[in-house]
């Protein structure tokens, strides 16, 4: 029950919220600081390499990380699969593994897509698929340089992706790839990345893929990326071709990425949002924006605010920076500051009451009211715990409420979500562990053992994602 007048509204300006007197209970409403968070399953996503290994990360600095740019959570690396694999059987990890180690170092994770068809350019200058594979028999077509182009330095090629033998090397790619990377914690995801131009699905006009193909491209990336999440491309669907390609990703556990938002203007910015509602229940969709210095020659991006309309639409998680990041920041700064607040997760503690003297030994409630003010759900899950620090900063109690996940907040509008009001109560341990004293109490979210693990909106984190939201009085043990 809520012990609440109309006066019960509590500034948190020092963290030490005043006790209610008449309704006997310290009641208090922290304010979101607005900041951005860096939190697991969620983020900005850098384009380290795309399209070619020259662009968007690998021309900075190696010290150099973009750190002034607000919650970056992973960094994704697009290579072509003959980059790595020159010679059959011989792999260069190192165009992989220097830059990750780069980001990982600063807590990002990072993700792929391997791809096996490129646009190809002066800064490009080999296939995707590599020449060896075609010296051993595998089909392909030559493509066609667009009207206009600049001419390429190598014969341009497609791979049959059908082809026997393009399958048999691919897979045994894909079995080095996933010995050193499914399940490494520092990979978020792999994109089905085989099939088309980018490995975004689109054949040349030479060549028709089928539904079929797809799913064949799907069974090889999961055969080999058991433990780390697979992602399926919206455009492997071939803009309303082959549906059931959809439903297969889902079947097989795929989550769903949506390339290329505002390659088109206004209403058209994004079209493939409603399959989204299959996945971010239960997975984190992760959204790609055009190249951005492309989509404002075009005239396509505008204010930017389609991005935004995106990431509400599609409950996006995972939020590309599809340009030189520091331009886009420059450019865009406002525009990032309102998709950083609703990207992914943000759980708010909106109302917290708690008594201001317990007698050790005894019984603590915690009334509480959550709401979770992001577009998707808090896929990673977690548990509310209230830490007591003595007046050295020692931990002397730890109580968590394992009955509540924070993955069950339901999702909304900006500030509409439904709350979710619980009170927990939590049994105080004996006067030798817990002695009587005067203890701050600190707010976390983390695992069933009370270790924090999700940064929470609030003011005074001490390091390890507590944030302080009272100060309450252990007295000696009630008579019996």
């Amino acid at each position: 029950m809520w012990l609440l007048s109309g006066t019960a509204a509590v500034a948190l300006l020092a963290w030490m919220p005043m006790p209610l007197a008449a309704q006997g209970r310290i009641v208090v409403h922290p304010n979101d600081t607005g900041a951005a968070l860096v939190n697991p399953g969620m983020g900005w996503v850098f384009h380290h390499y795309d399209n070619d290994i020259v662009r968007y990360g690998s021309k900075l600095e190696p010290w150099d990380t973009v750190d002034e740019f607000p919650a970056v959570g992973v960094i994704y690396l697009r290579l072509a699969w003959a980059f790595i694999e020159p010679q059959e059987g011989r792999y260069d990890w190192s165009i992989v593994d220097i830059p990750t180690q780069r980001w990982i170092a600063k807590g990002k994770k990072i993700a792929f897509r391997f791809t096996c068809f490129e646009s190809g350019g002066n800064n490009n200058p080999v296939n995707a698929t590599p020449e060896w594979v075609v010296k051993a028999g595998a089909k392909v077509y030559p493509v066609r340089p667009r009207a206009g182009a600049a001419a390429s330095p190598v014969l341009r090629y497609e791979p049959d992706y059908d082809d026997p033998i393009f399958l048999e090397k691919l897979d045994h790619f894909y079995a080095a790839a996933a010995a050193r990377y499914d399940g490494d914690p520092n990979v978020a995801w792999i994109d089905v990345g085989t099939v088309g131009i980018w490995g975004e699905g689109d054949p040349g006009p030479e060549r028709n893929v089928t539904a079929a193909t797809v799913r064949k491209h799907i069974d090889l990336h999961i055969k080999h990326f058991k433990r780390t999440l697979v992602a399926y491309n919206d455009n492997l669907t071939f803009r309303g071709k082959g549906l059931e390609t959809i439903a297969y990703a889902k079947e097989k556990g795929l989550t769903l990425r949506d390339d290329s938002i505002l390659c088109r203007p206004g209403q058209e910015a994004f079209f493939t949002h409603y399959y989204a509602g299959a996945f971010w229940p239960r997975l984190p969709v992760i959204l790609e924006s055009e190249h951005y210095g492309l989509s404002m020659q075009r005239g396509d991006w505008g204010d930017g605010n389609d991005y935004l309309r995106a990431v509400e639409a599609g409950h996006g998680s995972y939020i590309s920076v599809h340009w030189w990041p520091r331009e886009f920041l420059e450019k865009n700064r406002p525009l990032i500051d309102r998709i950083t607040l609703r990207m992914g997760y943000r759980l708010q503690l909106l109302e917290a009451s708690l008594p201001p003297e317990v007698p050790a030994s005894g019984s603590l409630t915690v009334s509480q009211r959550w709401r979770n003010n992001g577009v998707a759900p808090c896929l990673p899950g977690g548990f509310v715990a209230y830490t007591l620090k003595d007046q050295k900063d020692g931990i002397a109690g730890v109580f968590v409420d394992e009955g509540f996940d924070v993955r069950t907040l339901a999702v909304g509008a900006p500030d509409q979500a439904q709350p979710t009001v619980r009170d927990a109560a939590f049994q105080l341990p004996h006067v030798s562990i817990l002695k009587p004293g005067t203890y701050r109490v600190f707010v976390s979210v983390g695992s069933r053992i009370g270790t924090p693990g999700i940064a929470l909106p609030l003011s005074g984190d001490d390091g390890q994602k507590r944030y302080p939201i009272a100060s309450i009085r252990v007295t000696e043990p009630s008579a019996r």
